[in-house]
């Protein structure tokens, strides 16, 4: 084989290698009590920063079974995992690059403000990011459209997420609604030995 057949084969296995990656939801029997994720994340607008702040989730035993605890409330794993989808889902498994859906939701922030968010979405990418936490393999999943809310507010937003399926949440992301950038990235993951 001359140098160029071999270095167009070895693009070959590489571009089907990333188009043939899928990836299931996560199940219960995936998540191990102790795991924890940490994130910081802040928003800006116009340069300055408004505010800032940092999120975790612990796998925790939670009433006989695993939970997800943020640090105020605890969520049952099984009760987020393996749901029927509906038509409009924020993530539609299992994940592939390519794949395209319309993602809807309704919403109430702790303010009381209502709202709904539209936005096509789809998968462009299946690439490595480093992150504070690492380096890891994630889809880049990109979400455009409208949000609007009961004070009037109508505008685009964009956001773009990177989930790793090793980690089996997102590691990074990034939201963009015209007047300010929002950016939450992962700063450290642990699993029990």
């Amino acid at each position: 084989m001359t140098k160029q057949a071999i270095f167009y084969f070895a693009l070959l296995l590489i571009f089907s290698n990333c188009a043939s990656t899928k990836t299931d939801e996560p199940t219960l029997k995936d998540y191990t009590i102790g795991e924890k994720w940490t994130w910081k994340w802040e928003r800006a607008v116009e340069g300055e920063v408004r505010a800032q702040g940092e999120d975790i989730q612990e796998v925790v035993n939670h009433n006989g079974t695993l939970g997800l605890w943020n640090g105020v409330d605890t969520v049952q794993i099984s009760k987020t995992t393996n749901q029927k989808q509906g038509n409009t889902p924020f993530r539609n498994w299992p994940l592939q690059v390519g794949k395209k859906w319309k993602y809807e939701s309704e919403w109430e922030n702790n303010e009381g403000t209502t709202g709904k968010t539209s936005q096509d979405a789809e998968i462009v990418s299946f690439e490595e990011l480093n992150v504070v936490a690492g380096k890891f393999k994630a889809y880049k999943i990109e979400y455009k459209g409208i949000v609007t809310n009961s004070r009037g507010f109508k505008g685009e937003m964009t956001d773009i997420w990177w989930y790793s399926p090793d980690l089996k949440t997102y590691i990074k992301h990034v939201n963009k609604d015209g007047y300010g950038v929002y950016v939450n990235e992962l700063t450290s993951y642990s699993k029990p030995e």
